[in-house]
């Protein structure tokens, strides 16, 4: 079986093994001549969406298309939309596109040396685009400062740690000043919140505060920790820290269970039980001298515990009818993929009301403008993510719910389950102000036409371009091992950019 060669002409399995790793390097020099060409892609678009390209008066206007600078000092401005047309010819989002022109621009502008050996192949595009990335809160100079520094080792002759290491003290000694402002800002950097990423329906909560405020913190977790196992919880000590915070979170709940906790333990001792006569003659009475303490131990209720929250889960039909009980998978947004035993087990002990989201597609339409709630809350069961093509964002609180044929006043009905499209707000200002039109020829399907005439489908499985491919074949790519700037590079310089 071929696994690789038929795009090359080569069949794998003919070769030896020496001529196999030759063919190897030369896949490698492929992979590292079109990164190079990708990055000369993304100046060369830059040069065509020049400020010139927008009209000032309307750039002027609320939400329109305005020149923004994506790269560091000394780069030019771009027409911001345009990192989404090429994002979507890449397969990946604006927000990568955008990094993709700012960093081939820093590296053509501020970077020249890492350029020069990114284009003779010496240098990964990934070791210069880090570099363009960290640098470009630099002047001019400062960055030159750190190209020199760093060029010759970003060839990989170190590990990427310690070439990330070695980009950090250059970033420093370049700017000191910023450095210890840095430094300053990170010593008063306070914030509380959870972390993004989740793990078999687990996630974090990260604190950072003054070391006085963490100290009292961890104090009060493993008081209230001690008070669980005082009063019976058989969890490990870790386990118990959690419930701790979430008795925390209650401050009515904590109050509570602090002053029953307190009452219990200082409850007075029973009065001794009166001797039995054969303990009397046997002379045992003074057996019951320290009565033992009794009375009735705090019960914690976990329901009280838990804030009243609405979940939305989204089940899925097993894979075979014999699968077993709690084997099937549902998904949470923010928690991930997980079991129904997962639900079952973490959710069991919580009060919570089903809400069976049913006849999405038949909710009454309104004809007002503000989307009802019930309307909101079904548009994020139906299209949890973003609908842009390529898309990343699926936080429901960071998209406005749009209207896909915009509204119109005194049209009845618009405000309706198929005419919503869930966008960051960047990409609503490109759908509404960009050259970008987009149809919902059912609820969830998004048919989208970039400003070039390419068509793109978005539903529930991601993005897929649909146009057929250009009938010009896309010039050649060029051998890219030359040190100097070539013709094209110098006009960039010196016309564009000036």
């Amino acid at each position: 079986m071929d696994l690789g060669g038929a795009a090359t002409g080569v069949v794998l399995e003919e070769l030896s093994q020496a001529r196999l790793l030759d063919h190897a390097a030369q896949v490698s020099r492929t992979r590292r001549e079109l990164e190079v060409h990708e990055l000369r892609i993304a100046v060369q678009h830059a040069v065509l969406n020049n400020p010139e390209t927008l009209d000032p008066a309307v750039s002027r206007l609320p939400g329109r298309e305005r020149a923004r600078r994506y790269g560091g000092l000394g780069t030019p401005r771009v027409a911001e939309f345009c990192c989404a047309d090429l994002a979507a010819r890449l397969g990946i989002s604006p927000y990568a596109g955008a990094s993709l022109i700012g960093d081939a621009l820093d590296l053509l502008i501020r970077l020249p040396r890492l350029w020069a050996r990114v284009q003779a192949l010496e240098v990964r595009a990934s070791y210069a685009r880090h570099v363009a990335r960290r640098t470009r809160d630099l002047s001019v100079e400062q960055a030159g400062y750190v190209d020199s520094r760093v060029v010759e080792s970003a060839d990989g002759r170190i590990p990427w740690s310690r070439f990330e290491t070695l980009v950090e003290a250059a970033v420093a000694a370049a700017d000191p000043e910023a450095t210890a402002e840095r430094e300053r800002r990170a010593a008063t950097d306070q914030f509380a919140k959870p972390t993004r990423s989740t793990e078999h329906g687990m996630r974090g909560f990260y604190v950072r505060g003054p070391a006085a405020i963490i100290a009292v913190l961890d104090a009060r977790v493993a008081w209230i920790a001690d008070i669980l196992a005082a009063l019976g919880d058989p969890d490990p000590v870790d386990h118990r820290r959690v419930k701790a915070l979430a008795v925390l979170a209650n401050p009515h709940l904590a109050t509570e269970l602090v002053t029953a906790f307190t009452q219990w333990k200082d409850r007075p001792a029973d009065p001794p039980a009166p001797a039995t006569p054969e303990e009397e003659e046997s002379g045992q009475g003074q057996a019951h001298d320290e009565p033992a303490r009794t009375g009735a131990k705090p019960v914690i209720d976990w329901t009280k515990v838990l804030p009243q929250v609405t979940l939305i889960v989204h089940t899925y039909a097993p894979a075979c009818a014999c699968d077993e009980p709690g084997t099937g998978i549902l998904r949470l947004p923010g928690v991930g993929p997980v079991t129904t035993d997962w639900v079952r087990r973490w959710l069991g002990d919580a009060t919570f009301t089903i809400r069976p989201v049913q006849g999405i597609e038949g909710q009454a339409p309104v004809d007002s403008y503000e989307v009802p709630d019930s309307h909101r809350r079904a548009v994020q069961v139906l299209t949890p993510a973003d609908v842009f093509p390529f898309a990343t964002n699926t936080d429901p609180h960071a998209h406005d719910i749009d209207h896909t044929i915009p509204f119109n006043p005194g049209t009845p009905g618009q405000s309706r389950i198929g005419n919503y499209s869930p966008l960051t707000r960047f990409h609503h200002r490109i759908k509404t102000h960009g050259d970008w039109d987009v149809h919902q020829p059912f609820p969830g399907i998004y048919l989208w036409r970039d400003p070039h005439g390419t068509h793109y489908l978005v539903d529930h499985t991601g993005t897929r371009r649909t146009a057929p491919p250009d009938r010009t074949p896309p010039p050649p790519l060029a051998r890219l091992d030359h040190f100097t700037l070539s013709p094209f590079e110098e006009a960039v310089v010196r016309g564009f950019v000036a």
